[in-house]
C-alpha cells in the first residue's frame, strides 16, 4: 500500500573496486528512504531498502578487499552495474516512487559513481545531500564526522537496530547508519540548506595546517589567512574556509 509522504530522500552508500571510476568498479549498492510525512516529521522508512551485488571486469584488490570483505565468489557471473537499472530497482523496491534527492555521506564518492543518476523531472545530474559536509556544519564540535563516529557520538547505537547496522563497510549497513544521522540533521536544518552546503566546499571546523594547526578559525591570525590566499599550491578547500573567515571579520 502506497504510504503517506511529501518528500523522498534516498540515501545511498556504494562499495566499490576503488577510489576513482572508470578504473573502480561498483560491486555492491544500498539504499534506504527517507521521507517526510504529512506531519513533517523525517523518519527512516525501513520497509523500503535494498542492497544489490555486482560484477567487475578487474579483480578487486586486497587492500580494498579488506575494507568490504566482497569475495570473488560473491559476485562471481553477477551483471555489471547500469545506473538506469539500478535507479529503476530501487523505484520498484520505494512503491514505484522516484527520490526527490539522493543523500550519501561525503557524496562526492557516490555523485563520482553515479553521474548518470537523474533529477525527478527525468533531467540528469540528481540533485544530492552531503551528510559528511552537513555535520561539520551542525555538529562542529564532533570528535570527527565518519557516519560510524557520528552514530554514536549522536548516541544513535541506543536508537538503532544492531543488527541492521552491521556490518560497517558494507553498503545497506552504512545506507542505514547515514539515514539517521540524516534525520537528525534534519532536526536541525533544512532540505534546501543541506543542498546548499552540499555544494560549497567542506565547512572546515579548525584551521587543518601551520602554527594555528587545530585553532577554530576565530583565533587564526588575519595576517596568516592572507597568506594562505596568496599561495598558488594551496587547497581550494583551504582558501575558501580562509576567506570565508576574512569576510566574516568584515561583516560580509
Amino acid at each position: 500500500m502506497m504510504r503517506a509522504y511529501e518528500e523522498i530522500l534516498r540515501v545511498v552508500d556504494l562499495e566499490t573496486t576503488g577510489l576513482e571510476p572508470p578504473a573502480a568498479e561498483i560491486i555492491e549498492l544500498g539504499f534506504y528512504d527517507v521521507r517526510q510525512t504529512q506531519g513533517g516529521e523525517w523518519v527512516v522508512d525501513e520497509d523500503t531498502f535494498g542492497q544489490a551485488l555486482f560484477g567487475c571486469e578487474r579483480p578487486c584488490p586486497p587492500e580494498v578487499l579488506a575494507v568490504h570483505h566482497i569475495l570473488p565468489w560473491e559476485i562471481k557471473d553477477r551483471p555489471r552495474f547500469q545506473a538506469r537499472t539500478a535507479e529503476d530497482w530501487m523505484e520498484s523496491k520505494a512503491y514505484g516512487r522516484a527520490a526527490d534527492v539522493y543523500v550519501a555521506h561525503n557524496s562526492k564518492f557516490e555523485q563520482a559513481f553515479l553521474p548518470g543518476f537523474r533529477a525527478l523531472d527525468g533531467s540528469t545530474p540528481a540533485k544530492w545531500i552531503c551528510t559528511y559536509k552537513a555535520a561539520l556544519r551542525i555538529w562542529p564540535e564532533a570528535p570527527a564526522h565518519t557516519n560510524q563516529v557520528l552514530l554514536y557520538w549522536l548516541g544513535l547505537h541506543n536508537e538503532t537496530e544492531e543488527d541492521l547496522r552491521h556490518p560497517p563497510h558494507r553498503a545497506l549497513p552504512d545506507a542505514y547508519v547515514t539515514a539517521h544521522i540524516l534525520c537528525c540533521l534534519l532536526r536541525k536544518a533544512t532540505v534546501a540548506e543541506l543542498l546548499q552546503w552540499t555544494v560549497e566546499p567542506p565547512l572546515m571546523p579548525t584551521c587543518p595546517i601551520g602554527k594555528f594547526r587545530g585553532k577554530p578559525w576565530t583565533e587564526v591570525d588575519a595576517g596568516f589567512l592572507s597568506w594562505m590566499l596568496a599561495q598558488p599550491t594551496m587547497e581550494t578547500d583551504l582558501k575558501w574556509n580562509a576567506q570565508r573567515e576574512l569576510d566574516r571579520r568584515a561583516g560580509r
